[in-house]
């Protein structure tokens, strides 16, 4: 079974899919992003899809499920680089990936993690 390589970039976590994922794969990408996110404390996740040309509805369910997980443990998640024809299918099959960011490409998808760090806690105070 293939492991999908997770990079730390600063407080970030990058994720380049470079195959087509097959449903385990996706499954032990949660559990390795979900441990990875943990061990390090990161506050943002970058999943570059550009590669994928097909999406089934498992995938982009694993997707929405990614960026639950993420979001449980204090991160955000953007999924940047999606294909035209991949985004036609999740509308087709109907999913909407509830609480996944979306960006462009790789550039994009960072300044919009960046910016996100910047921000105020919810709670008005300053952690820092």
């Amino acid at each position: 079974m293939d492991r999908i390589p997770i990079l730390r970039m600063g407080q970030c976590l990058l994720v380049t899919i470079q195959v087509d994922m097959q449903d385990q794969t996706a499954l032990a990408l949660q559990d390795d992003l979900s441990e990875k996110i943990q061990a390090t404390g990161a506050n943002g996740v970058l999943i570059d899809i550009s590669a994928l040309e097909i999406v089934d509805s498992f995938i982009g369910r694993m997707l929405a499920s990614i960026s639950g997980i993420a979001r449980v443990l204090d991160a955000t998640t953007v999924v940047v680089g999606m294909q035209p024809a991949v985004a036609i299918t999740l509308v087709e099959l109907g999913l909407s990936l509830p609480g996944v960011r979306t960006a462009l490409n790789v550039e994009r998808g960072m300044q919009l993690l960046t910016a996100q760090s910047k921000e105020p806690p919810l709670d008005g105070h300053d952690d820092a």
